[in-house]
């Protein structure tokens, strides 16, 4: 049974406004900048990384590990055992376990670093929505008083009114979580 087609169709990418179309080619910009000025120990770090997390990597170590313990459990004939206790097995994947974690951690924390630029963007971009949006709520008020329509009777337009102290929100956050 094929799939139900949707409600709505799916939007033509020339249906984008020119606003979403330019800040989604500054995105790729800033990314391909930030990708070309990575050091190359961040891309080398990068490339192992992205490697080790293919399946071309599990299928190199169920050759390699495989292959290795078949021929000292003498499962190959003719193939001398060189690992029989599995000793050198177990040091050469913990080294290569203490490399590839090292990698994923410099991995993480460039990725990491990229995620806190992008969380303060959206903040300051919350904080100013937020405060354009207090300015539009006050001239909506304005105007409503004007056309002698009560707006002040609701208590929550009084409330959108005032513009957020941020600090003092994360101030409550805080206090909340000590006393949680």
């Amino acid at each position: 049974m094929p799939p139900a087609a949707p409600t709505v169709p799916q939007p033509r990418p020339e249906s984008l406004s020119s606003s979403l179309k330019r800040n989604i080619q500054v995105l790729e910009e800033r990314r391909r900048r930030e990708a070309a000025n990575a050091t190359r120990q961040e891309r080398v770090a990068e490339a192992i990384t992205r490697f080790t997390g293919s399946m071309t990597f599990v299928y190199i170590h169920l050759a390699f590990y495989g292959t290795w313990i078949a021929i000292n459990l003498g499962f190959i004939p003719g193939v001398p055992k060189f690992d029989p206790s599995f000793v050198v097995l177990a040091m050469e994947a913990s080294v290569e376990a203490i490399f590839l974690s090292t990698f994923v951690l410099i991995s993480q924390n460039r990725m990491a670093a990229a995620a806190d630029k992008r969380a303060d963007l959206d903040l300051q971009i919350n904080l100013l929505t937020e405060h354009e949006l207090t300015k539009l709520s006050r001239l909506v008020v304005q105007i409503a008083e004007r056309m002698n329509i009560r707006a002040e009777a609701d208590p929550e337009m009084r409330e959108v009114e005032e513009d957020v102290a941020p600090e003092a929100v994360l101030d409550e956050l805080e206090a909340r979580q000590e006393h949680g």
